[in-house]
């Protein structure tokens, strides 16, 4: 009996292992993934043209505001597009005028444009006469701007029949009634008048 029993053990010992016992570890596959490379140079190619255009957005913006809100008259002056205006409401000779037009770092009025002018006009008085920074120093009918600008007599503002006498070296804005409107008018340059200063705005 006792051999039986020792016999069983030992078959039941070296018996193999069904293959339904196994334990089968699942076959696990390795996917070798290449990995994506990407080309920084494409991306600095599409980045460059976008940061210079937005560069150039932000100066001109900058510029722009700049020149258009931080711009500014001195006290009692008055502003025109990018320029300063000061009516002197004392009366001097053109050349002491002009020497006060400059003690303020301006110069005596300079017309160009018929827009100036109406713009000046609308802001004097039309009983007065007003030195402008145009004379004939020679008194040969070669008149010239005190800030040495091209003279063009078919591009300034004359009263008709004006300059009219050679003697006369000096020219003021004057209001006529016949016709009505404001012109230039040449008078001796000893005359007093009120003057007219003019200077670029002040930018900050």
């Amino acid at each position: 009996m006792t051999s039986e029993i020792t016999y069983a053990e030992v078959r039941f010992k070296n018996e193999p292992m069904s293959s339904a016992s196994k334990l089968e570890a699942p076959a696990v596959s390795k996917l070798k993934t290449s990995p994506h490379r990407s080309n920084p140079g494409i991306y600095r190619l599409l980045l460059t043209p976008l940061l210079i255009l937005l560069l150039l957005l932000a100066i001109s913006f900058f510029v722009t505001f700049i020149r258009k809100e931080w711009s500014c008259c001195p006290e009692n002056w008055i502003s025109f597009h990018s320029y300063c205006y000061f009516i002197s409401t004392n009366d001097k000779k053109w050349t002491e005028s002009e020497k006060n037009c400059s003690g303020m770092n301006a110069y005596l009025l300079v017309v160009h444009s018929k827009d100036e002018q109406d713009f000046i006009s609308q802001k004097v008085n039309p009983k007065f006469a007003y030195y402008v920074g145009l004379s004939d120093p020679e008194r040969k009918n070669n008149w010239q701007w005190v800030d040495q600008t091209p003279y063009n007599e078919s591009a300034t503002f004359w009263h008709p029949d004006e300059p009219s006498q050679p003697s006369d070296g000096c020219a003021v804005l004057l209001y006529r009634s016949s016709p009505r409107k404001w012109g230039l008018n040449d008078v001796r340059c000893q005359e007093t008048h009120k003057s007219i200063c003019k200077m670029m705005k002040i930018y900050l």
